[in-house]
């Protein structure tokens, strides 16, 4: 997953904030692991309620014990727990990643990824992943493989940490956006395939167990990818919506974000979609990112690879589709409305929950160390100069004698 989401990243900025980004998303992860490892494990799982339904707290570490008991009933033990979670934790993270790219410091960036993923990130969590314990989980929200618990949650991190940054110098001229198009669309393209074949452990995965429902859901994944690639396709050409803004024109950066829009659009609710309904649901997930991505603009916010409309929109929609779609409990298959309100109350609970304590942490940041963005400077030499003194190209660049 951090592979194909640095490609994607790196690949749809500039050659300038190369270096920059794979440096992000390679730190990222690590940084991930080890803040989760350290004590974000032991706030979202295997841990006493501080709060009940609402707050965990067990300390720090895990512990990796294997029980005869977990051997004789074929639980899911400790330490392969940690390394499945840790890479969702990873991931809420690297979303934030795409969100502020060109014109974010490091250290800074460094440093709220590790509050996001070892505090805030698993107290949220917490609400949903612990069947029958979590506020959420009792309350019957669905989200099986993290459209919100993941993907939303880090992509409203994400986006209050681009609005206080502010737009990238150029990106808006007398108020109206200006297309700054990335450097390397193949390496963007591998990255969308790369994050595809990643997404088969993410939801497969999340069934927790080989069973028959874990190539179900490799299949349901898959079609709402397809829906999304389709969707994301036509829309990009109508008007307005093409790269040169003329119809009839398909753009590959929209088709990229089709497929992963569709990826997040089925994931919360992959193990109760019909086949028709997951592809359904990709393909509107596919038509929303296109949309979403020209609002994103319209309202001056500056979202350089689309991640909030991929992650945070998408994954709303993702979410309260279940409410419509769910074989057993949606609206549309003739469940009435229970579910989607259900759907509606989670959805909002982890917006505003994002929302606010981001906006804490970002704020703290920004203060202790004189701001979040790099200088003028820095930003139009680029970040891989400025913050790395390293170039990813650096034999196309002109040197002084």
């Amino acid at each position: 997953m951090n592979a194909g989401f640095a490609m994607v990243e790196a690949g749809m900025c500039r050659s300038k904030n190369a270096v920059n980004i794979l440096a992000k998303n390679l730190i990222v992860f690590a940084l991930a692991v080890t803040a989760y490892w350290f004590i974000g494990y032991k706030i979202m799982y295997n841990a006493s309620w501080v709060i009940p339904g609402w707050f965990k707290f067990g300390g720090l570490f895990f512990d990796p014990t294997v029980t005869p008991e977990m051997v004789t009933n074929g639980s899911l033990v400790p330490s392969i727990d940690f390394l499945f979670q840790a890479a969702f934790a990873g991931t809420a993270a690297t979303i934030v990643s795409g969100l502020v790219a060109e014109r974010i410091k490091f250290g800074e960036f460094v440093i709220f990824s590790l509050i996001l993923v070892g505090v805030l990130y698993p107290i949220s969590g917490s609400w949903q992943w612990n069947v029958g314990e979590g506020w959420l989980n009792k309350l019957g929200f669905i989200d099986f493989a993290g459209s919100t618990v993941v993907h939303s949650f880090g992509a409203w991190a994400g986006l209050i940490g681009a609005m206080l940054l502010g737009p990238r110098i150029g990106k808006f001229v007398d108020g109206k956006p200006q297309a700054i198009p990335g450097h390397n669309l193949a390496l963007a393209t591998l990255g969308c395939l790369i994050l595809w074949i990643g997404w088969y452990g993410f939801n497969p995965g999340s069934w927790l167990a080989m069973a028959p429902e874990v190539p179900y859901i490799a299949v349901t994944t898959t079609l709402g990818a397809a829906g999304g690639a389709i969707a994301a396709t036509l829309a990009s050409q109508l008007p307005g919506m093409g790269p040169d803004k003329r119809p009839g024109k398909p753009d590959l950066t929209m088709t990229i974000n089709g497929i992963l829009a569709g990826l997040v659009g089925v994931t919360a609710g992959c193990d109760g979609f019909s086949m028709p309904g997951s592809w359904v649901v990709g393909f509107i997930s596919g038509i929303i990112v296109v949309f979403s991505v020209a609002f994103i603009d319209s309202i001056k916010i500056d979202d350089p690879v689309g991640a909030f409309s991929v992650h945070g929109v998408c994954g709303i929609w993702a979410t309260l589709a279940v409410g419509l779609f769910n074989v057993d409990k949606g609206l549309l298959t003739g469940h009435g409305f229970s579910q989607l309100w259900i759907q509606i109350i989670g959805t909002a609970a982890f917006a505003v929950f994002a929302i606010v304590s981001s906006w804490i942490v970002w704020s703290v940041i920004g203060a202790l160390f004189g701001g979040i963005r790099v200088s003028e400077s820095e930003e139009v030499i680029g970040l891989d100069i400025g913050e790395h003194g390293m170039e990813a190209y650096p034999d196309f660049a002109t040197s002084a004698k």
